[in-house]
């Protein structure tokens, strides 16, 4: 457990360090921002005084030096727009994010491991061919296009559920969170819907094909020939199989969604981080770009060793001292 605590982290500090450098030179060389902050009619005085205020008149390298001796330190940097430390706007978005992203994966797990397995037990019935037909449309539709659907139906012409913003919000732990107030949570259920479509899809068919997979197998058989209910070896021993890879890939897939749920909190116009980048990228105010990519990355990191430690718990066979990664 040691050996791979230390392993980890070495790899996380090599990742990290190298997605700085390329995270911070590929948006070095994507225009100069001062063209965009200032005034067009700006004097030529004035731009070099922008210039050199936001320290964009040095080489590049010395601009990474600065930011990645700040970096060790804890500032990322301030941001052009707000003149304020980019974590910090960073971290004032994130809870919104992170409500969003486990409100969807929530969604896919609750709604999509019992569809799965009932589509993989069932597969020659028509509920089975049902739930797997509304998995492609799942994979298939746009997000933005389902966004817009959903707002369309439950917002415009039933009414009954808010189409924009994030709603009332309480703290917890210090925390602001809307899914605790009714408000919150209606606002919440649209966007998380459509952030999630596409991960119960998923979870339906992996948990389908695992489903299938083990009803298969000999302890299957065994368990039923010792007299257990069906209830309990579906809903016990063969869960508890399906249970690992999906698992794995769910946390996986976890970073993908708080990564790239830009498009729905566009959409829904949710105060996320996505918005965040967003508005950052149209003014190239880089230190936001590159706190937010940093941000993202490290969270990967997390996520990852968490589904490591998750895997070993669900399969006893597994040893984190074994685990190659």
């Amino acid at each position: 457990m040691i050996v791979f605590l230390i392993r980890r982290t070495f790899q996380s500090v090599v990742v990290l360090l190298i997605m700085s450098l390329l995270v911070f030179v590929g948006v070095y060389t994507i225009g100069n921002p001062v063209d965009i902050l200032i005034s067009p009619e700006a004097t030529q005085q004035e731009h070099e005084a922008a210039v050199k205020a936001l320290g964009l008149d040095r080489p590049m390298w010395e601009q990474y030096r600065v930011f990645l001796t700040n970096a060790l330190h804890g500032n990322l940097g301030d941001s052009f727009v707000f003149n304020e430390p980019a974590l910090k706007l960073i971290l004032q978005r994130m809870p919104a994010t992170l409500e969003l992203a486990f409100g969807a994966m929530f969604i896919a797990v609750i709604f999509g491991i019992p569809l799965g397995m009932v589509a993989g037990i069932k597969h020659h019935s028509w509920i089975g061919r049902a739930i797997m037909s509304g998995s492609i449309l799942g994979f298939s539709l746009p997000t933005f296009w389902v966004g817009l659907m959903l707002i369309m139906l439950f917002a415009v012409i039933f009414g009954w559920l808010p189409a924009s913003g994030r709603g009332e919000t309480v703290l917890l732990f210090g925390i602001p969170v809307s899914f605790l107030t009714v408000d919150g949570l209606s606002h919440l259920i649209l966007p998380a819907i459509n952030l999630g479509l596409f991960k119960l899809s998923l979870t339906i068919r992996l948990t389908r094909a695992g489903t299938q997979e083990n009803m298969q197998l000999d302890y299957v058989k065994f368990a039923r020939a010792k007299g257990l209910s069906n209830t309990r070896v579906i809903g016990v021993h063969v869960l508890k199989n399906i249970l690992i890879p999906v698992v794995t890939v769910l946390g996986l897939e976890l970073g993908n969604v708080i990564a790239f749920a830009v498009v729905t909190e566009t959409v829904f116009a949710w105060p996320g981080m996505g918005k965040l980048i967003i508005d950052s990228i149209d003014v190239l105010d880089r230190p936001v770009i590159v706190a937010y990519l940093l941000i993202t990355v490290t969270m990967f990191i997390i996520i990852n060793f968490t589904v490591d430690v998750l895997y070993s718990i669900l399969d006893p066979r597994v040893r984190l001292g074994d685990v190659k990664s």
